[in-house]
């Protein structure tokens, strides 16, 4: 189940990122959670928050800002549930576009989006400090801008 978070969950969300590691910080899932603009989707499995997604509605468009699935559920098919109620979201607000931007050795997320009918817009060089989870990584690493119309 897919429900829309809210402030009082502040604090399963935190414990969540914690280990989903999206590289979305407390201050920012917090702000999120407060913004009129934004959307803070959360996917439930019994009682226990297993992802979550942050949509950002724009102008025009809409900008997915973060995903992130609990290690243990990931692979099965929490991202594509994530990516279908972000889409709905952002259809519903009557986006033109849906956009994204990840880290080019994110290679699980980038065919998940790929999945999802998502293509290469551009590359930020050297836009991320290097993950020390993407081996063989020194330095900084590109970002991809990748959008999807809706």
């Amino acid at each position: 189940m897919i429900t829309e978070l809210r402030v009082d969950d502040l604090a399963l969300l935190t414990a969540l990122e914690d280990q989903a590691r999206s590289g979305t910080s407390a201050s920012q899932l917090q702000d999120a959670l407060s913004c009129q603009q934004t959307s803070v989707l959360g996917l439930w499995h019994q009682k226990a928050l297993i992802g979550y997604a942050i949509v950002v509605q724009l102008p025009f468009d809409a900008e997915l800002q973060a995903i992130g699935v609990l290690p243990t559920c990931r692979r099965q098919g929490a991202g594509d549930a994530l990516m279908s109620a972000v889409l709905t979201t952002a259809q519903g607000w009557s986006s033109e576009r849906l956009l994204l931007e990840v880290r080019v050795g994110n290679l699980s997320a980038i065919r998940l989006y790929q999945r999802s009918g998502f293509s290469e817009d551009g590359r930020r060089k050297g836009y991320y400090p290097s993950s020390p989870a993407v081996e063989g990584t020194a330095g900084r690493e590109d970002a991809l801008l990748l959008s999807r119309m809706l």
